[in-house]
């Protein structure tokens, strides 16, 4: 069959340290093209302070028609750069995409919306940009506006909608649209859970169909659920590509390292205006960061934030998923009763011991508002193995079977 994505001998390369240069008049031009020798006379013997950096390097894969293929990797990796090259937003500096049909692209909140039209108004110019006429707009009209539950403010610009509102009807613009190739990128963790589930639905009906999804997702059950194959980035290269199963263990086995503990520089800090991160770590109670953790340790979940929001109770909640993709806890809550002032906070939870069974884990981070608002999320923060701490088993014994392997009171008596 002849793929409907052909990607061969990708690469992206970044300028990291350029700054654009202003716009010139004419005059200004001349000048400058007479000084240009000069100037590099100057710079001879001078260190150039910028660096040039692969976001991906020599990619190569193609997808038959069809199939639902799941980007994943850690951030950084280069998933939304390759998204973007797909989606015509950016331009490769080396390679080539060869891509047939009508592309629908969800890679930003709002991306391809004009803040000044109104919902009804920025469905009509979303469905041209595909090349659908107004007819086929039409058809599938009731059908988005049902989907994005924005009946209420259809008329309403879209500068005014909540970041809520802009997914829900991004998403249903884009999928609802009938494109033969539809790209999603993890903007899907802005919504709730109810929203979420609603969108994994509507994607698995595409792909019934016969259309293509390319998804990026940090969420490896859903990728999955609806994935029948998964590609794997780390830092700009393609390190596996197979069955989504497979590839979602690579992953999360050996695809990358170890991080029981981070910490990031102040520009690197990962988060938004309201909450930045500055260090996470997991580690065995009593134990130095980095020591082997034990099922016998109690689990120590702590993490070092900035704060930004002054009014409200911020809560930092913890979910712990195993190599299978298991939601195996989801741990605290509010971590300070009343209402926190600018500034940093280390904040932490013990999870107590004998609970679970010796396994790969993951640690997802997200920040709330009164239980309610979320603030920023990040997945796969940490990632640690829990070993065995059972004495005198032998080697051919394995892995205790069970997602958790709790401690109990055994009693045994004598009856008659």
């Amino acid at each position: 069959m002849k793929p409907i994505i052909k990607v061969e001998n990708l690469s992206k390369q970044y300028i990291i340290g350029s700054a654009r240069e202003p716009y010139s008049t004419f005059r200004e031009s001349l000048v400058n093209a007479a000084r240009v020798p000069l100037e590099a006379i100057k710079r001879q013997g001078k260190k150039n302070n910028h660096s040039r950096f692969w976001a991906l390097n020599d990619i190569n894969f193609a997808v038959t028609p069809g199939e639902v293929v799941g980007i994943i990797g850690r951030n950084g990796a280069g998933k939304s750069t390759l998204l973007k090259i797909l989606s015509r937003i950016t331009e490769p500096t080396q390679g080539r995409v060869e891509l047939y049909g009508r592309v629908g692209s969800l890679l930003e909140v709002g991306t391809g919306f004009h803040p000044e039209l109104t919902g009804r108004e920025n469905i009509y110019l979303n469905g041209a940009i595909l090349g659908m006429k107004r007819e086929e707009i039409t058809r599938k009209f009731d059908e988005i506006v049902d989907f994005a539950e924005i009946e209420d403010f259809l008329d309403t610009p879209v500068k005014r909608y909540s970041s809520g509102m802009y997914t829900r009807l991004a998403f249903a613009v884009a999928a609802n649209l009938e494109p033969e190739v539809l790209i999603v990128d993890e903007v899907l963790s802005v919504g709730d859970a109810e929203f979420q589930k609603k969108c994994l639905g509507k994607m698995q009906s595409v792909s019934d169909s016969g259309r293509t999804v390319l998804f990026v997702s940090h969420n490896m059950t859903a990728v999955k659920t609806i994935c029948q194959r998964g590609i794997l980035l780390k830092k700009g290269k393609k390190i596996f590509d197979g069955d989504s199963i497979s590839a979602v263990d690579y992953y999360l086995q050996g695809g990358i390292d170890l991080s029981s503990t981070r910490e990031w520089l102040e520009n690197e800090m990962p988060g938004n205006e309201k909450i930045k991160i500055r260090r996470a770590s997991v580690y065995a109670q009593g134990k130095s960061v980095g020591e082997a953790i034990l099922t016998s340790d109690n689990l120590v979940f702590e993490i070092e934030f900035y704060n930004s929001i002054t009014t409200g109770v911020i809560g930092v909640t913890w979910d712990l998923i195993n190599i299978q993709g298991i939601h195996i806890a989801h741990i605290g809550e509010a971590c300070n009763p009343d209402n926190l002032e600018q500034g940093w906070y280390r904040t932490k939870v013990v999870f107590h011991r004998n609970i679970l069974n010796t396994e790969r884990y993951t640690l997802n981070v997200q920040f709330g508002r009164n239980q309610r608002e979320l603030l920023y999320r990040m997945e796969d923060i940490l990632i640690f193995d829990l070993e065995d701490n059972i004495q005198g088993r032998g080697s051919n014994f394995g892995k205790l079977p069970g997602v958790i392997h709790p401690e109990c009171e055994w009693q045994t008596e004598s009856i008659i």
